[in-house]
């Protein structure tokens, strides 16, 4: 619960967020979205993906009818890393052992909620979710499962998309990550390809 997220203290990162930002959604919600860790945005709003990561992961719901309401929306990492630098706070990436300690609250969220797919937002997301993000993006687009069973799409963090220093590039990338989450939306309705076929584990 967010009591008892608010008292944790498994890595040292509580210690500089503003607060904890758990994930959101209904607790029987298909889908769950799960991303890297809150931004300034989030850690001061106390919801995920609020910040301007947020408004490219809503654009891309919007325009494949996915109602954000009804899915669960969560991070790898609860509290926000970052390094002051003036006024400004800058983000930093979360290491493996912060992943590892906070994988126990993702975990609890995915046992209480069960979704039917969970869609992999970046490295650090598959990273808790499969033990690796080696190869993200030659893993882009294709289904995998957690060492639990439950069907993982790979696709990359919405920041990503923000960070491209192009304009070009960036509204290619925001085309293929709302194709990535098509993918999603017709695999729920058992319109996409066989999922087993693009997993590591179908063919060990």
């Amino acid at each position: 619960s967010l009591t008892a997220l608010k008292g944790c203290r498994r890595c040292p990162l509580w210690e500089h967020a503003t607060q904890p930002v758990a994930g959101e959604g209904p607790e029987d919600a298909a889908l769950m979205f799960v991303g890297e860790q809150p931004g300034d945005t989030e850690d001061l709003t106390g919801r995920p993906f609020t910040g301007p990561a947020g408004q490219v992961f809503d654009t891309a719901l919007q325009v494949n009818g996915i109602r954000r309401q009804e899915a669960f929306v969560t991070n790898a990492v609860k509290h926000f890393k970052f390094r002051p630098r003036g006024k400004r706070r800058l983000h930093q990436n979360p290491d493996r052992d912060e992943i590892a300690h906070c994988k126990w609250w993702l975990d609890l969220e995915i046992q209480r909620v069960a979704p039917r797919l969970i869609v992999a937002m970046g490295g650090t997301a598959l990273e808790s979710l499969t033990g690796s993000r080696d190869g993200l993006l030659k893993r882009r687009g294709r289904f995998e499962q957690t060492p639990e069973g439950t069907p993982i799409l790979v696709t990359v963090h919405p920041s990503y998309i923000l960070r491209l220093p192009d304009d070009r590039l960036r509204a290619e990338e925001t085309a293929r990550f709302q194709t990535d989450l098509a993918l999603a939306a017709r695999w729920l309705v058992g319109d996409a390809p066989d999922w087993t076929a693009g997993s590591p584990a179908s063919r060990a």
